[in-house]
């Protein structure tokens, strides 16, 4: 099919494009009434981050949405911002745009195909079924022309699969490897059975913390759907902005974003709540997707030994075992997680360089960082609390 048949446009909000067609290409999977493999691209939460003002002007996250048509038809889209730091992605520029800067040159703005503040793997090129070629191909060279026609620095797209991976690098981006922590659930039948494939002494340690977190006087609850009450997230501002003060220095979401995804999002969350005397203490926010469960926020007013752990990565284990998922995605770095079953996982972005001899050190230096990712996955797995003959199954 030519590729000049297809348009390729700019859209600076999601209030241009209907929800159905977005959709379309972002989880058509979803048609059959079931969850979206995962909600971070669905327009109802792109759709969130606008509207509450966590994206937008003063930000450093301007929307500058890419969509792609063929004969009238929207049959790719994209998620793309136009960024003037980088604040909020999770896979790390800053030693790039320090030495771009270094030379002379202007790293920012840059254009980010993403979804903000989330480090969760996904589809980042949008594509209506039985159109992937043309229209992954229509977005990455409207990207990319758009970068160059306005000497935009660089283009990135982050915590793509791994299959945009291979077909980006294919168009000629650069490939690059990073790493996180998941657990896999391994046919679990329960928490238990987890418990009966780590090594001995990992199992009593995580039965010990577990058990440190629940004696912290109250109860803990996991909450979706109708569930949720407007107060259970008055609860968790104040945890989110607590965490959002000490790790970042201010918090990236708005109070309104969780509003608004309490009115449009409510069964695509799991709210674990830890409460003391009917008062919330504590609180650990994960998204529901298809085939794995999403961990995202946690916070707390008051300080439990353990209960970071219980809600955040035991309470998550509990529940994709009893909803059937097939992993738990715990965020972004923390190699304390490697003792409480989440095992090393490799993550995966494409980027594209402007600069002729800035691309070349750009590519040399991810050349050198993939294998010394590769290495630093092989022995982390194997530090892992796992049995030795769950740890060779694996591989």
């Amino acid at each position: 099919m030519d590729q000049a048949q297809i348009k390729v446009q700019i859209v600076p909000s999601l209030t241009a494009i209907a929800a159905a067609d977005w959709d379309a290409c972002a989880c058509p999977e979803s048609a059959d009434g079931g969850p979206p493999r995962d909600p971070f691209t669905t327009h109802r939460f792109l759709s969130a981050l606008e509207e509450s003002g966590s994206v937008g002007r003063g930000t450093g996250w301007q929307p500058q949405y890419l969509s792609a048509h063929l004969d009238g038809m929207m049959i790719a889209v994209a998620p793309m911002y136009v960024k003037s730091h980088s604040q909020g992605e999770y896979i790390f520029d800053h030693s790039w745009a320090h030495a771009y800067e270094r030379a002379g040159g202007h790293y920012y703005p840059k254009l980010q195909i993403t979804v903000p503040f989330t480090p969760a793997t996904g589809r980042r090129l949008l594509v209506r079924p039985g159109y992937e070629g043309i229209g992954q191909s229509a977005l990455v060279q409207g990207a990319v022309q758009l970068a160059a026609n306005n000497n935009v620095s660089s283009l990135h797209v982050t915590f793509c699969t791994e299959a945009e991976a291979e077909a980006g690098a294919e168009m000629g981006l650069m490939h690059r490897v990073s790493q996180q922590f998941h657990w896999v659930n391994d046919g679990y039948v329960d928490f238990d059975g987890f418990l009966a494939a780590l090594s001995s002494r990992k199992r009593k340690a995580i039965r010990k913390e577990r058990a440190q977190a629940q004696g912290f006087g109250g109860q803990i609850r996991a909450l979706t759907g109708s569930d949720l009450r407007p107060e259970h997230w008055d609860a968790f501002w104040r945890f989110y902005q607590d965490t959002g003060a000490r790790k970042w220095g201010s918090p990236y979401l708005t109070r309104a974003f969780f509003d608004i995804a309490h009115r449009t999002m409510a069964d695509d969350m799991v709210l674990v709540l830890a409460e003391r005397d009917g008062v919330p203490v504590a609180g650990a926010l994960n998204f529901i997707g298809r085939e794995a469960l999403f961990g995202r926020y946690w916070g707390c007013v008051e300080h439990h030994p353990c209960l970071h752990f219980e809600l955040c990565y035991y309470r998550a284990i509990d529940w994709a075992i009893a909803h059937g998922l097939a992993r738990v995605e715990a965020g972004a770095q923390g190699e304390h997680k490697l003792a409480r079953g989440y095992l090393p996982a490799v993550t995966h972005s494409l980027h594209w360089v402007g600069d002729p001899g800035f691309a070349d050190a750009v590519a040399r230096y991810l050349e050198a960082e993939r294998a010394a990712v590769d290495e630093e996955i092989e022995i982390l797995t194997d530090y892992g609390p796992f049995r030795r003959a769950q740890v060779e199954e694996r591989e």
